[in-house]
This record gives structure tokens, C-alpha cells and sequence, in this order.
């Protein structure tokens, strides 16, 4: 944080000479510094933030985001009013992915997107873009359109080109690509992109991105990727690599979809090495789901994993923030996903905050 203390002039050494001072009587002199001591302002912590995750968010100069869906945010007024109180950052959960975007070849659907956009700016939130380069979520005509890698390379420049030019300005960071690596450390055999495009796929995707808003920062974001494991060690060659040949990759996201109680030991300094290449750091898509149901005792340990997760990351240089993957629980795509686990967010499905919330709350607290 800077200092907010007023710079002190230095000692007047020159033609001006200080007139010398009386010194007060005793007593008198008491008083006047009593007087002062009861004027003085009481600075603590709670008065110099408010405590909401955004309050201390906005104190240490970072941020703290959410994954938005589209339905809530246009109906539910619960979910916006815990949208706006607890987060200055949002992240798009669907409506920035290319089946959302462009479902028919040629033609495009922004309301989704442009009404998340908007809103943030509104409130005063940045927004991060998720995501342009993926496996997943592919519109049909894509995914099925058996094109060669040409014509794959011309509509993938398009695409980036197209979403990004959008929204110049308006997107502070965009998750470029994302899951490219198998968990061997390999890239992703099964990916359009690999198999037509080849590894250059990447830095191409960043260029151009680059170019299409030169302000924005540019990610690679992906999963299982927290741990020094065999998975970030080949992003983090890949890296490295990147950076030797001048790609404008300006940082990594740790997607750090957790079960509860296995934040790995080694997150810090895995976050660090990356850190220690210049590189930006965020926790993009946080969430730590349970065992249903969930005992009070997994809920008190996740709510220690948010604290732990947040601190990782704030703990290094150049972390750029935290982001849940989501508002409530209500809304959560753990349990559609993995059978049996849920309750994985900061908020209950009645919007009642959790042992997590304030595990959260204190690790972005800059004052604790």
C-alpha cells in the first residue's frame, strides 16, 4: 500500500534561521499533549476498510472475482446484491466461450456477454475474459466442420481478432488459452488445436490477441497445475520458452479446483517460480467441494482451505488476485460434475455466507 503520510519538508538549513522556543511549564505542557492525544483520529483496521471481501480486496489492491451466469444475474436480485457488495472483478462463467458467442458460423451472440461487460462497468468491477483458446465448448459447425489446418488457423485468428477487438479496453486480463496440457506434462493429444495446429497454436493465440488490445493481460490458465507435479512443470518449460521468444504471455491462471482438505503443500512456491519469470499469478476459478453431505468439521477445514489457497497466492509477488468459481452454492457446477460433492463455495444456496467466506475474508484481510 502506499503512504498516505504527507511528505515532511527537510530541515530549513539556509538564510532562514529557527527562532528559538521557550520551553512550557510543566503543567501547561501536560495538558497541550493530552489535548492533542484526544484529537488525534483512531485508525484501525475495521475503520480503514470495510470488511467485505471487496472492502479488503480493495484495500491491498488486488482482486477478488466471481464466475457470472447469465440467469441469476439478469433475475436474481440476491445474486447481484452479493455480487456487488463482495467482489470488484468478474469473470463470465459461459457467455465469453465460443459456442456461446458464435453458435452458427457467422453469426454472433454478444447479449450474454456485452450485459456482463456492462454491468461491471457499472458497478465498478473489472472484468476478466474467459476464454478464447479451448477444447471444450466448441459450437458444432466448429468442432464437427473437419477444416484443414489453414482454414483452422484463418478462424481462429477471426475469433480472437473478433471477441477480443470487442471489448478493447474492457477486459482487464483474458484467459487466452486454457487446458492445454494432459496431466503427464504433455500437451493435450485430443485438442483440435494440437492435432491441426501444433504447439505454435499458443503464441499465435497470444500475438494476436496481443495485438487486438495491447493493454489487456494475456493468460495461460489451467487445472492440477498448483502442485510442483509433472503437469506444471511442463507449463512452466512452455513458459519459459514463450518468454525467450518474446510472446506476450503476461501471466498464469491456477484454476485450483480443490476437495476439501488437499490444498497441496507446495502451491506457494510453485506460484512463486512462475512469479520469478516475471509473470503475473492469479487463483482463477477457486472452489473446494465436500463429500455430501457436508459435517460442520469439512466445513470449518474448507473454510482453512480458502484461507490457505488466497494466501498462496497473495503471499507471492506479482499475484494479480483471487476468483471463486461462482457466487453461491446454489448455482455451483461441482455437483453436475462430480457425484456426490457440492457445497464447494463461499455462500450456501440461500446466500447465507459460510465458515469459507470467512476463511476468505481472512486471507485477503491486509491487515491480519
Amino acid at each position: 500500500m502506499p503512504n498516505s503520510a504527507a511528505a515532511v519538508p527537510p530541515s530549513d538549513t539556509g538564510r532562514h534561521r529557527r527562532r528559538a522556543l521557550r520551553p512550557l511549564p510543566l503543567v501547561a505542557a501536560g495538558a497541550l499533549l493530552a489535548s492533542a492525544v484526544v484529537a488525534l483520529p483512531q485508525f484501525t483496521p475495521d475503520a480503514q476498510a470495510a470488511t467485505t471481501l471487496r472492502g479488503y480486496a480493495d484495500a491491498r489492491g488486488t482482486k477478488i472475482g466471481a464466475a457470472v451466469a447469465d440467469g441469476p444475474l439478469r433475475n436474481e436480485s440476491a445474486y447481484t446484491t452479493v455480487l456487488d457488495r463482495e467482489f470488484n472483478s468478474l469473470t463470465a462463467e459461459n457467455a465469453m466461450k465460443w459456442d456461446a458467442l458464435e453458435p452458427n458460423r457467422g453469426s454472433y451472440d454478444w447479449a450474454a456477454a456485452d450485459r456482463l461487460v456492462d454491468r461491471a462497468a457499472a458497478h465498478n468491477q473489472g472484468v476478466r475474459g474467459h476464454t478464447l483458446v479451448w477444447h471444450s465448448q466448441l459450437p458444432s459447425w466448429l468442432k464437427n466442420g473437419n477444416f484443414s489446418a489453414s482454414e483452422l488457423n484463418t478462424i481462429l485468428k477471426k475469433h480472437i481478432d473478433t471477441t477480443v477487438g470487442r471489448y478493447k479496453g474492457r477486459v482487464y486480463a483474458w484467459d487466452v488459452v486454457n487446458e492445454a496440457f494432459d496431466e503427464n506434462g504433455t500437451m493435450r493429444r485430443n485438442s483440435l488445436w494440437q492435432e491441426k495446429l501444433g504447439t505454435g497454436h499458443i503464441a499465435n493465440a497470444l500475438r494476436w490477441a496481443h495485438a487486438a488490445d495491447p493493454s489487456a493481460k494475456l493468460y495461460i490458465n489451467d487445472y492440477n497445475i498448483e502442485a510442483d507435479n509433472a503437469k506444471s512443470d511442463g507449463l512452466y518449460d512452455l513458459a519459459r520458452q514463450l518468454l525467450a521468444q518474446g510472446v506476450p504471455l503476461d501471466g498464469i491462471g491456477f484454476q485450483s479446483h480443490f476437495v476439501v482438505g488437499q490444498v497441496p503443500s507446495s502451491m506457494k512456491a510453485n506460484l512463486k517460480r512462475f512469479s520469478d519469470l516475471g509473470l503475473e499469478v492469479s487463483v482463477t476459478e477457486l472452489d473446494v467441494r465436500i463429500p455430501l453431505p457436508a459435517s460442520s468439521a469439512e466445513l470449518d477445514q474448507q473454510s482453512a482451505d480458502y484461507k490457505t489457497a488466497s494466501e498462496n497466492c497473495l503471499g507471492v509477488p506479482r499475484c494479480a488476485g483471487v476468483t471463486v468459481w461462482g457466487v453461491t452454492d446454489k448455482y455451483s457446477w461441482i455437483p453436475g460434475t462430480f457425484n456426490g460433492y457440492g457445497a464447494a463455495l463461499p455462500y450456501n444456496g440461500s446466500y447465507a455466507a459460510k465458515p469459507a467466506y470467512t476463511g476468505l475474508s481472512k486471507g485477503l484481510d491486509p491487515w491480519a
